[in-house]
Parts: structure tokens; C-alpha cells; sequence
């Protein structure tokens, strides 16, 4: 079982001066829920490399077990440090992709031509494809028979209402519930900061951070 993880490589919130990057808690709970069942996980990025973490992610009400686990994790450390481009990634030899959130995809995966191509393929070979919180937002540009991926399909992702409650909603390039929405999706929605996951067919998405681990675990009842 192989399994490709996409990180944002993009640092900058907006034009607000602040970092950004992705959510800590999306890649180390859904890393280990993998890791756990005996996957093998490859990280990928647009540049390579380190990618950003978002500071606010790592504030001590945000610590959760998982993260707990990556900090005393040197060999996910490596890997993480050393994450592959996303141009020399092929869906080959992977059983499904994942994409944790944070803001940071909002400005780079939504429109990078690779990432999109990436999720066609693995949608088109019956694949899985799943993102989380600010994650789906990677879909917007990904089309299969010529319709957005998302439409007519049972997806949710960040909230617009909880996009609020962080007050970025006049920070980001576009907010993801209405984006969905916009593409056709049949948009569904938990309390703010409640464990949501929907999933149609061979896609999961996961409403916020709580969401990561469920999200991951339905990924693994469709391998399994």
C-alpha cells in the first residue's frame, strides 16, 4: 500500500505580512494513521524540500498526540525536510493521494497545472483522492469527462463560517465552501470545529483539522 502525501509549499498569508503554510495536525495524524496500517507514505510539494508549517498550527492549544509523535520522530522529520516536487511525481505505483490543509494550498496546489493533472490521474484510474479543511480547495481546477471533479458529488471542506471565526475571509484568493459549491459540488457541513468527513465514491474530503484522522481512515476502508 503506497501512499502519496501533497504539501503546500506556499509560506505567505495573503498580503497580511504573516506565514502561512500547512496545518501540522493534517499531515501528522493522517502520516501516522497510514504509517499505522503499514503503508508506505511519500511526501511531495510544488518545490520540494521543507514545507512550510503554519506557526498558528503548532500553538500549544493545537498540540495533539500525533504532533506529539512527529516531534520525537527524526525519521519523519527527514522526510518531511526532503519532500519530493510534485512535476516528478507520477500517480504510478501509488494507491491513492492525500492533501492535508492549512491556507497555504488556497495560493499554490488550487492552481499548480502538475497538482491537478496528478489528481486527474489518480481519479481516472479509480484511485482515491482525499483532502482536508482548506485541502478540497486542490480540486477546483481538477475536471473528469470534461465537469469539475466535485460536481454532482457529496464533498465538504472548510466552512465559510468557520473562515470567519479565523477572520481570513477577506484574506484568501476564495473561500472553499463557496468554491465547491460554485463547481457544482453537493456541499455538506458539521458544526465549526466538529470531526466531519464526507465521502462519494473513490473522494474524501474532511471539514477542518479535527477531520484529519477520519478522513485518513475512510482513505484506508477504500484500500482495504
Amino acid at each position: 500500500m503506497k501512499i502519496l502525501m501533497v504539501l503546500t509549499s506556499h509560506d505567505q498569508l495573503g498580503n497580511t505580512g504573516k506565514p502561512t503554510g500547512f496545518w501540522l495536525e493534517e499531515f501528522a495524524a493522517p502520516y501516522y494513521v497510514f504509517k499505522d496500517a503499514g503503508a508506505e507514505v511519500t511526501l511531495a510539494s510544488p518545490k520540494g524540500g521543507q514545507p512550510p508549517i503554519d506557526p498558528k498550527s503548532d500553538e500549544p492549544e493545537n498540540q495533539t498526540e500525533a504532533m506529539e509523535r512527529f516531534k520525537r520522530d527524526p525519521a519523519a522529520q527527514a522526510e518531511l525536510a526532503s519532500t519530493r516536487r510534485v512535476a516528478e511525481v507520477k500517480m504510478e505505483g501509488f494507491d491513492a493521494i492525500f492533501y492535508p490543509g492549512g491556507h497555504g494550498p488556497m495560493w499554490d496546489l488550487a492552481d499548480d497545472a502538475n497538482s491537478i493533472a496528478l489528481i486527474e490521474d489518480f481519479y481516472n484510474a479509480g484511485k482515491p483522492v482525499a483532502a482536508v479543511c482548506h485541502g478540497p480547495a486542490v480540486l477546483r481546477g481538477a475536471t473528469h469527462q470534461g465537469e469539475p471533479i466535485v460536481k454532482g458529488k457529496r464533498v465538504t471542506g472548510f466552512t465559510n463560517s468557520e473562515e470567519e471565526a479565523v477572520q481570513l475571509t477577506e484574506v484568501v484568493p476564495f473561500l472553499v465552501e463557496d468554491e465547491l459549491k460554485r463547481l457544482g459540488g453537493r456541499f455538506e457541513k458539521a458544526a465549526d470545529w466538529v470531526d466531519f468527513t464526507v465521502v462519494d465514491g473513490q473522494l474524501i474530503t474532511g471539514q477542518n483539522p479535527s477531520s484529519s484522522t477520519s478522513a485518513a481512515r475512510e482513505l484506508l476502508k477504500l484500500l482495504q
